[in-house]
C-alpha cells in the first residue's frame, strides 16, 4: 500500500534546513485520514502508534545512534506520546525540531573525525564497537561521544586496510565520507524531511505502507515503465562524489562513447550554453535531476575521467532510455540427457519485477510496458525453440503491479480465480484471470527466495493452488 500526495520542493542552496512547506499541514491531515479510514486494520492514531512513530523517525535520522545524546532523546521524548495529538492538528514541526538537533550534532561530529583521522590510533588494543541498533545506546557525556567515534574511526580504518587502501588515502577518504555527509544531511529539502516523518508514521502500522514525495513517485514510475528520458548512466553517490556506477546499454551515454563507468561529474550545464552548476558534494538525487530531462535536449557534465585529475566537458544529447537490465529476460540452458542422447532444455525467465507502464495503459496505448507482455514474448519463443521445461525466476522480486501478477498466472492456467483481497470491512474481492488460453502447458517450476514479496508470492502461491507446477527455493518468501 502506499499514499502518494504532493508537496512543494525547497532547492537545497536556498537555506542550510528546511522550514514547512505551505501544504505540510494538508498533506499530514490527508495522510491520517487516509490511515485511520482506509488501511487494512483502521487503527486510530492514538499514544501507542504515536510511540512506535518516534522511534521509527529517530532510526531513520540516526540508525548506529552516533549523532543524538541521551540528553537530546529525553527533550524529545516529552512530546513522544503526543505525535498522534499534533497529527490531527496537521502539526509537523517536531519533525523539524528534531532534524534542526540532528544538523547540529552532525556538524559537531566533524572537529571530533577530523581529530581523530590525525591522531595514531591503537590497532592492537582489543575493542569492539555495537552494530545492533536494539543494543546500541546514545552516548550521554562528551566524553562517551569521543569514545564511540575513537572505535567508529578505527573499524572504518580497518576496514579500508582490508580493501587495500593505503593509510594516508585512508584518512582523507573518511574525511570526505563524514564530511559529505554532513553536507548531504543540509541538503534535505522540505519534501524529503517530510517524507522520512510520514512514512516513519505509516511503517508504524505495517512495513508496507510508505508515503511518496513527489521526487519518489518519479522514481517508482520510472521503475514500473521502465523508460525515462535522460543519458542512460546509472549514478551513485562517493565521498562526496557522484560516480558512474553503470552505463546503460544502447542509451544515449552509450551512443555518444566518451563517459565510462567509475568516471566522476563534478558539474552539470543546461544547453549549450547554461551555466555550468558545481555537483561536488550536492546530494544525488538533485544531481539526478539536473541530469535528466527532455529527449533532444543537451546537457552537458564536466567530468573527471577515471585515472585522472583534470576534468574535462562532454555535451550529451538526452534521449528516451529503455532500462533493459529490469526488464523480464530469457534464455534457454541445456541440461542432462533424454533417452535419445539429446539434452533437455530448460527455458528460464528472470523477472525482476512486476513493471507496468500505468499511464499509458490508462490513456490506452496498444504498446505499453508490461512484464506479462514480455514473458508472453520470451514463451511464445521458447515454444518455437522445442524447451522441454520452464523455469520461472521470482527470486528477490519484490513485487509491482497487481494486475500484471493476474495476468502473469493467466499464462500457464486457463481461466479461474488468481488472489483474493480483503478489505477493512472484512469485505473480500476476488480478481481473476479472466482470458481464456495458455501460452506455456508444459512443465513448469517457480523459483522463489526470501526476498520474494507481494506479486511474486500471488503468482507462485497460484501456481501451486491450481497444481500447474512445482515451487522451489527458500521455506518461506518475505510474507
Amino acid at each position: 500500500m502506499c499514499i502518494l500526495f504532493g508537496s512543494r520542493l525547497i532547492l537545497a542552496d536556498e537555506r542550510e534546513a528546511p522550514v514547512p512547506g505551505p501544504n505540510d499541514r494538508q498533506i499530514t491531515l490527508a495522510v491520517k485520514s487516509y490511515l485511520e479510514r482506509e488501511h487494512f486494520l483502521r487503527k486510530p492514531i492514538d499514544d501507542e502508534i504515536a510511540s512506535r512513530w518516534f522511534d521509527t523517525f529517530l532510526a531513520a535520522l540516526d540508525p548506529l545512534k552516533i549523532y543524538f545524546l541521551q540528553s537530546d532523546i529525553d527533550s524529545f521524548a516529552e512530546k513522544k506520546t503526543s505525535l498522534d495529538d499534533l497529527v490531527r492538528r496537521g502539526d509537523v514541526n517536531f519533525a523539524y525540531e528534531v532534524y534542526d538537533r540532528f544538523l547540529e550534532r552532525v556538524d559537531e561530529r566533524i572537529p571530533i573525525v577530523e581529530a581523530l583521522l590525525k591522531q595514531k590510533l591503537n590497532f592492537n588494543q582489543k575493542e569492539s564497537i555495537v552494530i545492533d541498533r536494539d543494543t546500541a545506546v546514545w552516548a550521554k557525556t562528551q566524553a562517551e561521544v569521543h569514545d564511540k567515534w575513537r572505535r567508529r574511526i578505527k573499524y572504518d580504518l580497518l576496514v579500508q586496510k582490508m580493501e587495500k587502501v593505503g593509510p594516508q588515502e585512508a584518512r582523507k577518504k573518511l574525511l570526505r565520507r563524514y564530511t559529505s555527509f554532513a553536507k548531504r544531511m543540509h541538503q534535505m529539502n522540505a519534501d524529503e524531511l517530510l517524507e522520512t516523518y510520514l512514512s516513519s508514521l505509516t511503517s508504524s502500522l505495517d512495513p508496507h505502507t510508505s508515503f511518496m514525495s513527489p521526487g519518489t513517485l518519479e522514481n517508482f514510475e520510472i521503475t514500473m515503465r521502465l523508460q525515462l528520458d535522460g543519458i542512460g548512466a546509472s549514478l551513485k553517490g562517493e565521498d562526496g562524489y557522484t560516480t558512474v556506477a553503470e552505463i546503460v546499454p544502447g542509451g544515449a551515454a552509450d551512443k555518444d562513447g566518451r563517459l565510462k563507468k567509475k568516471d566522476r561529474i563534478v558539474g552539470v550545464g543546461q544547453g549549450a550554453e547554461g551555466e555550468m552548476v558545481d555537483v561536488v558534494d550536492m546530494n544525488l538525487n538533485n544531481v539526478v535531476k539536473l541530469i535528466r530531462g527532455k529527449r533532444g535536449t543537451i546537457v552537458r557534465l564536466k567530468v573527471i575521467p577515471v585515472g585522472q585529475t583534470v576534468p574535462t566537458v562532454y555535451d550529451i544529447v538526452r534521449a528516451k532510455i529503455e532500462l533493459n537490465d529490469s526488464a523480464a529476460r530469457g534464455e534457454i540452458i541445456e541440461e542432462g540427457m533424454k533417452p535419445d542422447g539429446s539434452p533437455y532444455r530448460i527455458g528460464v525467465i528472470n523477472l525482476p519485477s512486476f513493471y507496468m507502464d500505468m499511464a499509458a495503459a490508462r490513456q490506452g496505448q496498444a504498446d505499453y510496458k508490461s512484464s506479462t507482455r514480455d514473458c508472453r514474448k520470451l514463451l511464445e519463443g521458447f515454444r518455437e525453440q522445442g524447451v522441454d521445461c520452464v523455469a520461472l525466476d521470482l527470486r528477490s522480486n519484490g513485487g509491482g503491479s497487481l494486475p500484471e501478477s493476474i495476468s502473469l498466472t493467466g499464462l500457464f492456467i486457463d481461466t479461474g480465480p488468481v488472489v483474493q483481497i480483503k478489505d477493512a470491512d472484512k469485505r473480500v474481492q476476488q480478481y481473476d484471470d479472466l482470458d481464456p488460453g495458455v501460452v506455456w502447458d508444459g512443465p513448469l517450476v517457480v523459483l522463489v527466495n526470501k526476498f520474494s514479496a507481494s506479486a511474486s508470492e500471488i503468482v507462485a502461491g497460484a501456481i501451486q493452488d491450481y497444481r500447474r507446477g512445482l515451487v522451489i527455493g527458500d521455506a518461506a518468501t518475505h510474507g
